[in-house]
């Protein structure tokens, strides 16, 4: 799940240059196909000059307020001064339909304590979190979040959670266009620090995936629900649901 590809060809996009035909993709590993229906908050983060992808999708985001859509912060850092050129679209279960509802950007705002390190290879996201304002509110159903002003949410570090995306569905896998479902194992904290030994951080990630379900590139800001309610969104990894290596999440913290 190393999304280093994916945010260049981002770049190029933002700035009109020309954009590769094809990107090497990772989404939503043994799930099966789901309906936005199910999930009204959901959301697809793209831009109209992403090409290599049907309706320009390259992230997830999740409705947290009437106009404002939490997603990743490596997946829009570079929109911070282009934000228009964000869309964000509800309702769209398939990535080549043209239906659903279409919202235009005002804003990037990213978590003040983002930063990427590359380790052996993988970017590393710390504090992964980014709220889009929309240009109109939303009458629709928010996310339920786990944690809240006041309230703290510990991540359980065994049971499971669900996972969304709309990207493939095996490693290397960048045709699939339908938003899947997974559930995934969640992962200890001390398990996940021993796979990333310096590099893992307990109070701003969580852990889940194994071999048979997790997410990657191309999910990248979307959720991860523990009975219901949001703990996470995807963020990075050592590929896709690789022995030993889990998804990591950034958690939801309780102010923002």
């Amino acid at each position: 799940m190393s999304f280093s590809r994916r945010v260049a060809v981002l770049a190029a996009a933002l700035i009109g240059c020309t954009v590769p035909a094809s990107v090497p993709a990772h989404a939503v590993v043994g799930g099966t196909e789901t309906t936005t229906g199910d999930y009204p908050w959901l959301a697809t983060v793209g831009t109209p000059l992403f090409f290599p992808r049907a309706s320009g999708q390259f992230c997830g985001g999740e409705l947290i307020a009437p106009d404002q859509v939490l997603t990743a912060a490596h997946c829009v850092q570079l929109a911070q001064l282009l934000p228009q050129a964000l869309t964000v679209i509800f309702d769209r279960g398939d990535l080549t339909a043209h239906d659903g509802t279409t919202v235009a950007v005002t804003n990037v705002r990213l978590h003040p304590d983002f930063r990427t390190d590359t380790v052996d290879g993988v970017d590393v996201y710390h504090h992964d979190l980014a709220i889009l304002t929309l240009a109109h509110p939303q009458q629709r159903p928010t996310v339920q979040l786990a944690a809240r002003p006041n309230r703290s949410f510990t991540v359980p570090a065994d049971g499971s959670g669900v996972v969304l995306g709309w990207g493939g569905t095996a490693d290397g896998d960048s045709a699939n266009t339908v938003l899947r479902r997974a559930t995934v194992p969640m992962v200890s904290d001390a398990d996940c620090a021993a796979a990333y030994p310096g590099t893992f951080d307990a109070s701003e990630m969580a852990c889940a995936g194994s071999t048979t379900a997790d997410t990657g590139e191309f999910d990248s800001g979307g959720p991860l629900l523990v009975d219901g309610k949001l703990v996470g969104i995807t963020s990075w990894a050592r590929g896709t649901a690789q022995a030993g290596y889990p998804g990591v999440y950034a958690r939801m913290p309780a102010s923002f």
